[in-house]
């Protein structure tokens, strides 16, 4: 493949490519630095399927994929790159099957890892583009950072619900993340999309305007996202657009960085103090499925306090829990008893240990987080319990 790209376009390139190489801003010169262009995407879900299938299709020659997960049913109502017959397969073998049927002449590499700091900068060093696919602050700002480090331009996206946004993040010529958002968000403040939802296409949108900017960056065209934040709002249909600038004082790409090294996100973020906020059992700390079975069956007294959204309650319950939605706890705590075991179940076990910490911070004593949440008690307990 090496050889076959140093030699110019085939004659199987140049019909499959035809469409771009009419077009003066890409011609047959442009074709080939595509072809020459190495795209790493880090994430294979709702945004990395579009953007991998338009950058595989547009003939961008190396598209390296980072991801750990499977592919799950709920995934397949918006990351297009996967079908049915791959519910229970790596994500990364899907697309990568999916993209080598697309087109034959793309080289994939798959790194079938968790990005870290302490892999980051070896698996991003390499490629010229890289595109952010992820849904978690942790890695959102592993990635600008290392970006940052290595001098590489950070194609971001992110949605929720309806909306979505683009930019480039590019500190040699604009803005890095951080100059735009300096610390993450609180933990729990912003939902995940499992949480709150998504509209499948709009990931289809934001991903292939990605795509689109990755495409121009290795095309060296002289305007794209750097400097400007996309914003979309699929149920208005409306696009809007925010001026970014540098910060001066940015620790990353400011005038006098004081940041030089990768460091511990999950501490940045939050998560970790997140999955550790139970503690010991002991002290009321996780609980497992098997042991809230456990409890249910011999009819010990508890309360099971559901802290999802309404809405969530109409996908999956357990019956008999109590339900007040995170953002509610506050105005509602008197409902709940504080010398009574209370077992706090979310979706994943993320929202619920938010809820543990601040009960225990007003003096409830007998807390324990379900582990994994309703989607775990579901997937070890009762496969009757449907999973989103």
């Amino acid at each position: 493949m090496t050889q076959e790209r140093s030699a110019g376009l085939s004659p199987a390139e140049l019909r499959r490519y035809a469409r771009h190489i009419l077009l003066p801003e890409v011609g047959r010169a442009g074709q080939e630095r595509l072809r020459a262009g190495r795209v790493l995407l880090v994430g294979a879900g709702g945004l990395g399927s579009p953007a991998a299938l338009y950058l595989a299709a547009a003939g961008v020659g190396t598209l390296g994929l980072v991801d750990f997960d499977v592919v799950d049913e709920s995934n397949l109502q918006r990351q297009v790159a996967h079908g049915t017959a791959a519910i229970g397969r790596p994500k990364l073998d899907s697309m990568r099957e999916r993209l080598t049927d697309l087109n034959p002449h793309v080289d994939v590499i798959a790194h079938a890892t968790r990005l870290d700091r302490d892999n980051a900068l070896g698996i991003l060093c390499g490629y010229d583009v890289v595109l952010d696919g992820t849904d978690n602050f942790a890695t959102r700002y592993l990635v600008n950072d290392a970006c940052v480090l290595l001098g590489l331009p950070n194609v971001h996206g992110s949605i929720l619900r309806f909306e979505g946004q683009a930019s480039v993040f590019d500190a040699a010529r604009g803005p890095c993340y951080r100059c735009v958002f300096p610390q993450p968000p609180p933990p729990g403040v912003v939902p995940s999309c499992a949480e709150a939802g998504v509209l499948g296409v709009l990931p289809g949108v934001i991903g292939t305007i990605q795509a689109t900017e990755a495409l121009k960056l290795l095309l060296g065209a002289p305007e794209t996202l750097v400097g400007r934040l996309l914003l979309y709002d699929a149920w208005a249909m409306r696009f809007r657009e925010v001026a970014l600038s540098k910060d001066p004082a940015c620790p990353w790409c400011g005038e006098r960085p004081t940041m030089h090294a990768l460091a511990d996100y999950e501490e940045l973020c939050g998560t970790r103090a997140e999955a550790g906020a139970g503690g010991d059992a002991a002290a009321g700390g996780e609980m497992t499925p098997r042991e809230l079975q456990a409890l249910r069956s011999r009819g010990a007294d508890h309360v099971l306090l559901d802290v999802r959204e309404i809405a969530e309650l109409a996908l999956a319950r357990l019956g008999g829990e109590t339900h007040i939605p995170l953002g509610l706890l506050p105005l509602r705590v008197a409902e709940l008893d504080p010398a009574r075991l209370t077992v706090v179940m979310c979706h994943h076990g993320s929202r619920s240990a938010l809820a543990v910490r601040w009960l225990r911070e007003r003096g409830f004593a007998q807390l324990h987080n379900l582990a994994g949440g309703i989607d775990a008690y579901s997937r070890d307990v009762d496969p009757a319990v449907p999973r989103y």
